[in-house]
Parts: C-alpha cells; structure tokens; sequence
C-alpha cells in the first residue's frame, strides 16, 4: 500500500472529495441497514396472529431520547395508530418506508461516488503531467538505456490501469468497510450469539482469499512489461515498414510481434485465472457462512418456539438477519476482488514510481544565474566526458570566439556529436569546464543558455503539425510576417507556397509528406525564426543529393551570417570557409587549423582525408 500512498498524493488536497465521500456514505450505510430492518415489523405484521396484542405497547407516543430504542418506539407507534384506522394502512405505510429507504440508500451511494470521481480524474492527469514533466526533464542518457515504447506504455497504460482497476478499488476499501460495519451493528441488534458465530467463520474464507491474491503481483508486472515490449515493436515497425519490406523481413517481424504477443496472453491468462478465483472462492465460502447460520440460527428458533423470553430470536428478525447478512457479503466480496485488482495496480504503479524516481542528472543549480546576450567566446577547457564506464572525450580544449566559424572532423564514433551535445548541457562534463564568455554554463540556467542557441542536425525532427507551427515552434504568438521571413532566408518559401494550403499545410507524422531537402529547409527555418547567437549544425547536408545540398548550403550560409557557428562535418567542402578546424581521434584534438593550413601541412590527418574524398 506504500506505492497507493505514494500515488494517491497526486490527488490532493483530500478535503474537497473525501469528507463528502465519507458523509454521504454513511447516510448510505444508514438508509441501507434501515431498509432491511423495516422486514422484522412488516414479517410481524403480515404473520404474527398477536401482533395486535404485543403491539400495544406503544399505543402512547414515548418520550424523546436520542436512541436507537426512541426511533424504534415512534416507528411503532405510528403502525400502531394506522393498524387501529385500518390494518391495510399500515402495510402502505412500511411498503413506502422500504421504497423510500431504497431511493436515498442509492441516491447518496450516487453522491459518494461521484464525490470521488474528481478526485479519479485529477489523480490520472496529474499522474500524466508528472511523468511526461519528468521525461522532459531527464538527461539524453536516459533515453539511450529505455525502451520508447516501454515509456509510452507507462505514461498510457500503466496510468490508466491506475485509474481502471487501483482507484476504483481504493474506492471500495474506503466505502465498503462503512457498509460492513453498518450491517454489524443492525447484526448484533438483532442477535448477539448468531453475528459471533458468523464473526468466527469470515476469518477463515478471508485467509484463502489472501493466499490466491498475493500471487497476482507477478503476472501483473509481467503484463505491463510484455506492454511496453509491444508497444515498441510497433513503433518501430511503423517506422521502417520500408526497410522490412525491402529486406523481405515481414515474416521476421510478424514472428518477432506474435512472439511477444503470446507472452503478454499467457501472462494475462495466468493473471486472469488467480484473479476471477479470489471472487469465486468468496462466493463459495459465503453460501457456506449463510448455510452455518440458517444451521444455527434456525436450531435457535426451534429451541424457542413458543418461547417469548427476552432476547429469544423470533422468526421475524432471523428472516431479517439473514436478509441484513446477504449484504454484508457483496461489499466483502467487492473488497476481495479490490484487493486482488490492487496487486494489478501496484505492478504498475511500482512502474511508474520507477520513472518519476529517477534522478535528474543534469539540472539547474540553485544559484544558477541567466545568461547575459553571448558577446565574447565559447571555451572548452580540458573536457573530459564518458557514457557509462566508456571514455568518450580526452581533454578537449579549444576557444571558439563571437562571429567565428569552428568545423570538427573525424571519422564516426570519436565524440564530435558529443560535444555539440555538452555545449547546451544536455550531458555534463565529467572533468574540466565549458566556459561562456568566462562563466562556467554549470552555473547558467539552462533555459537563457539554450535560449541563445539553434540545431539544425541530419536527424531532422519535424512534428505532426503545419509548417507555420513547426517553424514557430515554443512561440505560439509568432506572426505571420515573421515565419515567412525566416522561410525566404532558409530557401524554403517557394516550395512551402506549392503546397496545397501554405504554411498551414500539415506535414504528417516526422514531416513525412516533405522531401529529405524540404524537412531539411523547414528545420532551418526554424533556426533562422529562433535568431540565434549561437549555432550549432551536425551534419546538416550529409544525407541530401547533390542539388538539395547545395540549396540547402546556400541556406546554411544566409542562416550562418554574424552568428557563432559550431559545425560537424564529414564532406570537407561544406567547411573549406571555416575560421578553425579540429580534427579529432580517438577522443582527443589531433590537428587545428584553418583550411590551407591543414592542407598544407604535410602527412596531415586533414590532408589524407581531403585527398580520400577527392579519389571518391
């Protein structure tokens, strides 16, 4: 219940639907037990032959006291005075007690539960809002060792199975244990010696209960895993439904899906069998408490017939009792079957807590100051930095100054993207510093330090939206003026106005209804509305033909004038014009210089890969 605790703090503050939940459901309680206590007078009435006798009693109206025994006596008194007007009076009059009961018992059940059902939907969506702020707020590195689609099952099913089966079944053990403890007390009214006879058996159906339900855990984390398997090989198939079908891999991956389809309905099916066995072996052991009590209590009634000594049990109330006890069993069986939903629940809410436990790796210092407007220099100062025990980066240092252009070659794997991933923190470095001009961006806040700077990568990522709202992407108030200019700088006007509604046309799932140079335009674009002081471009022309390149260098170049320009490159001729060149092995700066220096210098790593792509 830890993990229900936990979870159910996203639902504050309490006051605004518990102390609601808990008064109508008492005045449910009341209306409930009163409904069936109203059998004891009607039984008597309609089949004691003495009734007119014994109800003489109450022939005058009885003093006010605050008692369960006043309210009996004025019941009775009014039977009594509709009994002596005509007997059929009276019967009216206690049919429309139990309807009247019947009609406020499930009108303020009504009210308790939909008390509660704001207090459901505010728990899902808070839920949602903190794993998805959460995952928003994780470093890059996460994402590396997670599954995505594990990830969409958490914040989609997980959460919904908390909402579907462990709040409701909250619910229940809040409101149930009220309705129990509501037909006890009517129960020992009625007959002391039979509600502890019934008190005596309960316990042991309520053990074997518990042994089937603690083994739901298991199947329950297993199903929610299997989820996230799935989930993925379907993301990922759409994805490349082009490469599978080109390297004739249907059948591999349909294997790969039916594989793992059939763990998830044998979990399911082994989950499923414990589960319905809790509720069935509750209703088994009920019909055996109910068979131990018409044993004993009708061998109570035999013993007393004709016997009207006080707390004798006459027929009227053991009827009455047996009636007031059939519905003590629905809300334990409502309980049985929360309790065994609750360990489904808490295999996904352990899932969940998995993720909003994770620590932030990267993440504003306290005293975190914002970024004054980038005027001097970008220093890296003997960088170090590694991906688990994997060394990356060794000592990296170099300045790159306001206005000028830095390249990083290599060949792939040596750190170059990494760097361009330390400059807007998303990485730490795990030695050394990155200095803006002459402060530590450690001790920046990280949304003026990324403020300043655009990316336009080879990986374009484009969202399912219009072209205007991808290039105003974070400024919903852009102006039309002003996206467009961006367009015209990046090339990319001509082409956008060919579409069918302009810049309101959308363009799919990843930008998937523009070519590889239009995404490529878009995304710079949107660098180009953004203004940077600082860009940084990886690989930004690596995966175009050469026609697109060269129109989307042109737009590079616009994009690139008066700003600070960081760029990874693998064709040496898109950096021939850059102000300082590194190349990069093995982690660590092997040659710097510019373009003709490089070039010049004889057996240089620059010059061999020059003359590589020049044989090529």
């Amino acid at each position: 219940m830890k993990t229900y605790r936990r979870l159910m703090k996203f639902a504050k503050p309490y006051r605004y639907f518990v102390v609601p939940f808990f008064i109508f459901t008492l005045i449910a309680a009341f209306f409930s037990v009163f409904q069936f206590t109203l059998l004891i007078p009607l039984l008597n009435f309609l089949f004691d032959h003495n009734t007119a006798e014994s109800m003489k009693q109450y022939a005058v109206a009885p003093d006010f006291t605050f008692s369960a025994s006043y309210f009996k006596n004025l019941f009775y008194y009014q039977v009594y005075h509709l009994k002596t007007m005509k007997p059929v009076y009276a019967l009216y009059f206690m049919a429309a007690l139990i309807v009247l009961a019947v009609i406020l018992t499930n009108l303020f059940r009504y009210l308790a539960q939909r008390s509660m059902i704001n207090s459901r939907t505010l728990l899902v969506k808070r839920i949602r809002e903190a794993i998805f702020e959460k995952m928003n707020h994780l470093h890059m590195g996460y994402f590396t060792k997670e599954h995505k689609g594990d990830l969409i099952s958490r914040m989609n099913s997980d959460v919904f199975e908390i909402e579907a089966v462990a709040a409701n079944s909250l619910e229940v053990l809040f409101k149930e244990p009220y309705m129990m403890i509501a037909y006890f007390i009517a129960l020992f009214t009625i007959s002391v010696k039979l509600t502890l006879f019934t008190l005596i058996i309960i316990p042991i159906s309520a053990i074997g209960i518990a042994m089937v339900t603690k083994k739901l855990r298991k199947e329950a984390s297993d199903m929610q895993s299997s989820i996230g398997r799935l989930l993925t090989i379907i993301d990922e198939s759409l994805m490349g439904m082009r490469i599978i079908r080109s390297f004739n891999a249907t059948d591999f991956i349909l294997k790969r899906f039916s594989r793992e389809n059939d763990f998830y309905r044998k979990a399911s099916l082994q989950g499923f069998k414990k589960r319905e066995l809790a509720p069935a072996f509750s209703e088994v052991s009920g019909v055996i408490v109910v068979a131990g009590i018409l044993i004993y209590g009708g061998s109570m009634i035999l013993k007393n017939r004709g016997v009207n000594a006080p707390g004798s049990l006459q027929a009227s109330e053991f009827i009455a009792f047996i009636a007031i006890f059939s519905q003590v069993i629905s809300p334990a069986k409502a309980m049985v079957i929360a309790l065994a939903n609750i360990q489904r629940g808490e295999a996904s809410g352990k899932r969940i807590l998995e993720v909003l436990d994770t620590k932030i790796e990267v993440a504003d210092h306290p005293d975190a100051v914002a970024l004054k407007p980038f005027s001097k220099e970008i220093e890296f100062n003997n960088v170090c930095f590694g991906y688990s025990d994997k060394s990356v980066l060794k000592n990296i240092s170099f300045t790159l100054k306001k206005g000028k252009t830095l390249a990083l070659v290599g060949p792939s794997g040596v750190g170059k993207s990494t760097i361009a991933d330390l400059l807007p923190r998303f990485y730490d470095v795990t030695s050394g510093s990155i200095n803006i001009d002459g402060i530590d961006i450690r001790s920046l806040k990280m949304e003026s330090l990324r403020s300043q700077m655009s990316f336009v990568t080879q990986d374009v990522i484009l969202f399912n939206d219009t072209i205007f709202n991808n290039i105003a992407l974070g400024k919903p108030d852009a102006s039309e003026e002003e996206v467009i200019r961006a367009a015209q700088i990046a090339n990319a006007h001509e082409f956008i106005m060919e579409t069918e509604h302009g810049y309101q046309t959308n363009i799919g799932d990843r930008g998937i209804r523009l070519s590889g140079g239009q995404r490529q335009r878009i995304s710079i674009a949107r660098a180009v509305f953004k203004n940077p002081a600082i860009l940084i471009l990886d690989e930004a022309t690596s995966a175009l033909d050469t026609e697109s390149e060269k129109t989307v260098q042109d737009a590079l170049n616009n994009l690139m004038q008066g700003r600070t320009t960081l760029v990874i490159a693998h064709r040496l001729s898109t950096i021939k014009e850059a102000d300082e060149i590194l190349i990069l092995q093995d982690g660590q700066v092997m040659e710097r210089g510019s373009h003709f220096e490089l070039i010049e210098t004889e057996e240089s790593i620059y010059k061999r890969l020059t003359l590589m792509q020049k044989i090529a």
